[in-house]
């Protein structure tokens, strides 16, 4: 309590105004720690993720800025593609961790996500595998505001109704607080496709065969995904205690029909199917515990952070294939094929995290960190045709394991106030051995990248918004464990006791590759508005060496008494791409006096790139799209308590060369979603949303020149794939209680 006035204190006047000072605490805005980050960094957090009421975090991130949706039907999920780079070239964190093989970002929903972080560029301590980027999910956090939501609804496309709920909980006791996000889900999805090939004379120009497939596909699935976090806080220095059990599980069925007719049967004739039926029953289960304790050292020493996880998943699936001869009741084909997984993993960190000076407006930090992570996975696999086993001499069990280790040292230091400068230096080693599928054959991969990463940020007037980033980074891709030591698939569509065709290839693992390494700037200019917002240009340019792609070539296989067209990874060259990444983020009264207060966001990337080796036109990586953009606004009206939302997301079309022998050719993609919110009160608000609103064809054709043998004359197949797309309507009641 203070101190009695003294008696001869003057009292205060009557008219004397009196003053009230609050003071208020909590995280930084998203823009603010996008601005302050050295590192380019894209904060998008709760208040952008609910803004549509998307189902799933997947349809979150194809409006993100730089992100390119997967490649087919909109809709249909895959994992999200910066700079429009598939095939492993984006590093996709949950809480900081990879995420498993076989997981889907479609069983996560956004109430279960805290905020999205974006790195264009990489780190030290977030990883190197990354020369696209990396997307982090970070689950939802332990926060004081009880917090109890409830939202339930469902979904219909194409015939299919799509139910879920999702519940979250917030709450804490003293010191512990905890956070719990529980959705169940049970998809219903009906697609349709066509396909015709020919095949002609490169020569002539002949027509040597045509054909027509056809198929429809019904797909039932349930599953739940359960996220908690278990937070005790230890003492008033920031030491804490995490545990964060996760689940995800899900198990379905899918039901096939399908057809092919041949007008022009080639020659020689293949003993095919004329229509037939498939089913696959499948289940996926993935349990892990993250744990995190971080711990001061001494009254203002160093935190030591120490953290890891214990995961398993496991997938299992069969797969049962009849293919029937008009006019016979007996299948003229009938193939089974039986498939379990099992992995389980270890993780292990151990970061040193502390202060080099304390000078004001000069911070300066050093963090040092170790990794390391085992895996070992086990495959069953039985396939089997007309009851007679195929691939007997590979066995049917496969094991791999995979030991990585990494160590880093990264340096923050805030020069001056004009100038930030991040360094870091990552050394990372994979070692992966397994099963060739033959006896005694267990081949080992082993691989090390060092990766020096310099991230530079220069305001050039403090007091102002505008700032400038520089990135020098090396990154690298490292093969998977399938692309390794896979033991071979056979194309369900040919048997392996008589050939099969080009565009459908067996598949195998080469334990010779090595990873790809890129070599990357980035240089970005951001200004931020006053009262919020941001506009910002980037543009990147990588060099990557060892390049991997799927190469196809007709082989002596021990699988089939005659030569077979198979499909394995191989390293073969250079690439370059680069590329210009242009966003805007602002309220439309920013910009025009008197404008109603429309949050805008618009952003657009252009890509090119090329790959040493292949003969142009149009050789670029493969799946990569010239460019991306969103348009999108939503705008709560005045007076009303409903808002309205809407964004188009577009990708042009493009064609790939991918070897001197292959091509591909995708068509535009143009998805139209719109929603509108009803606030009835303020614990319950009516969501529509309505996505893929002017639905078109996904076309994809796909050219391959082949000769049956070296000495015959070359042939051209060309197989153009039709997907249609649907409208998915969604009804969502979103509940506080």
């Amino acid at each position: 309590m203070p101190a009695p006035r003294p008696a001869q204190a003057t009292a205060p006047a009557a008219d004397a105004p009196s003053q009230r000072v609050e003071i208020t605490g909590g995280r930084e805005s998203d823009a603010e720690q996008r601005r302050q980050s050295t590192a380019a960094r894209i904060v998008i957090g709760r208040e952008e993720i609910d803004k549509f009421g998307d189902a799933t975090i997947g349809e979150v991130l194809r409006r993100l800025p730089g992100v390119t949706p997967p490649a087919g039907p909109p809709g249909r999920g895959g994992p999200p593609r910066m700079r429009g780079l598939g095939g492993g070239y984006t590093q996709l964190l949950i809480d900081g961790q990879r995420v498993p093989p076989g997981f889907s970002l479609d069983q996560l929903t956004p109430e279960q996500v805290e905020r999205i972080e974006i790195l264009r560029a990489p780190t030290a301590e977030t990883g190197a595998r990354a020369i696209a980027g990396t997307i982090n999910i970070v689950t939802r956090e332990g926060f004081k505001r009880r917090l109890n939501d409830l939202r339930v609804g469902t979904g219909y496309e194409n015939g299919g109704f799509t139910p879920g709920i999702s519940w979250t909980r917030n709450d804490s006791i003293d010191d512990f607080i905890y956070n719990v996000s529980l959705s169940v889900f049970r998809p219903h999805r009906i697609s349709t496709g066509t396909t015709d090939t020919t095949v002609t004379d490169l020569a002539s120009g002949a027509l040597l065969g045509a054909e027509r497939s056809e198929a429809r596909t019904e797909e039932r699935r349930s599953g739940v995904a359960l996220t908690t976090r278990l937070q005790w806080r230890l003492g008033t220095s920031g030491d804490s205690l995490v545990l964060s059990p996760t689940m995800f599980h899900s198990e379905g069925r899918i039901e096939r029909r399908f057809t092919l007719a041949q007008s022009v049967p080639p020659a020689p004739a293949l003993p095919l199917y004329d229509f037939g039926q498939g089913s696959t029953e499948s289940r996926f289960t993935n349990l892990r515990v993250n744990g995190q304790w971080r711990q001061r050292l001494g009254s203002s020493g160093p935190r030591l952070e120490l953290g890891g996880y214990v995961g398993r998943w496991s997938s299992a699936s069969d797969t049962l294939r009849d293919e029937f001869r008009s006019g016979q009741a007996a299948p003229l084909r009938s193939t089974d094929d039986i498939a379990r997984t099992r992995e389980s993993s270890v993780n292990l960190t151990a970061k040193l995290s502390g202060l080099a000076g304390t000078q004001p407006g000069r911070e300066h930090s050093l963090v040092g960190g170790a990794e390391l992570e085992g895996v070992k996975r086990r495959e069953t696999r039985t396939l089997t045709e007309n009851g007679l086993p195929q691939l007997a001499d590979f066995g049917d069990e496969f094991e791999a394991t995979t030991l990585r280790t990494a160590a880093y040292l990264q340096d923050e230091w805030a020069v001056n106030p004009n100038w930030s400068l991040h360094a870091g230096l990552r050394w990372e080693g994979i070692r992966t051995q397994g099963d060739a599928g033959t006896a005694g054959d267990r081949p080992t991969n082993r691989s090390s990248v060092w990766t020096p990463l310099v991230h530079v940020l220069w305001k050039p007037d403090p007091k102002k918004r505008d700032q400038l980033r520089l990135s020098l980074t090396r990154s690298y891709r490292s093969p998977g464990t399938q692309a390794l030591i896979a033991r071979p698939g056979i194309n369900g569509r040919f048997p392996a006791s008589g050939p099969n065709d080009p565009t459908s290839p067996d598949s195998a693992g080469n334990p010779n590759l090595k990873p790809e390494l890129a070599t990357g700037l980035d240089l970005a200019l951001e200004r931020y508005l006053d009262g919020g917002g941001v506009l910002s240009a980037n543009v990147f340019h990588r060099n990557i060496s060892n390049l991997m792609r799927s190469v196809t070539t007709l082989e002596t296989v021990s699988w089939s008494p005659v030569p077979r067209w198979v499909s394995r990874q191989q390293n073969i060259g250079d690439a370059v791409t680069q590329g210009i990444e242009l966003e805007a983020k602002y309220r439309l009264d920013q910009l025009i006096a008197g404008a109603p207060r429309v949050e805008m966001r618009h952003n657009l990337a252009l890509f090119r790139s090329r790959v040493d080796g292949v003969p142009g036109p149009d050789n670029r990586l493969d799946q990569q799209a010239r460019g991306t953009a969103n348009l999108g606004a939503d705008y709560r009206l005045r007076g009303l308590p409903f808002t309205l939302g809407g964004n188009l997301n577009w990708v042009p079309g493009y064609r790939t060369q991918l070897a001197a022998d292959r091509a591909v050719t995708v068509n535009t993609r143009r998805v139209w979603d719109g929603f509108v919110l009803w606030t009835v009160s303020p614990a319950l608000g009516v969501r529509l949303l309505g996505s893929n609103l002017d639905p078109r064809d996904s076309l994809s054709t796909t050219e391959f020149d082949y000769a049956i043998l070296p000495a015959t004359a070359l042939r051209r197949e060309t197989a153009a794939s039709n997907s249609p797309s649907y409208v998915n309507w969604q009804l969502r009641f979103e509940i506080r209680l």
